[in-house]
């Protein structure tokens, strides 16, 4: 069986970059690790892990869609913008 069809290698991939969203932040990587996760669960479950460019469409695709629902429900709303008129250096 190839490595790319094994569930454990996926989530052992989604725990490396939530790993790295916490050491390097910036919602990039918690993106990749939620599409990485969902496709451990999927090659769990026998759903999917037939060939290598059909897992990692489905992987990006699953990627793509976290990323979005990230921005979504945790990104800046409208108005929700910060100016500063002082700083914390003056007196």
């Amino acid at each position: 069986m190839p490595l790319w069809s094994e569930w454990w290698v996926w989530m052992s991939a989604a725990l490396v970059l939530a790993t790295a969203e916490v050491i390097i932040p910036g919602y990039i990587f918690l993106g990749f690790a939620m599409g990485a996760l969902t496709m451990g669960l999927l090659i769990l479950i026998g759903v999917t892990g037939a060939s290598l460019p059909l897992t990692l469409v489905i992987f990006a695709v699953l990627s793509l869609l976290a990323y979005l629902g990230l921005r979504y429900f945790f990104g800046l709303k409208n108005g929700q913008v910060t100016i500063w008129d002082r700083d914390i250096n003056d007196n």
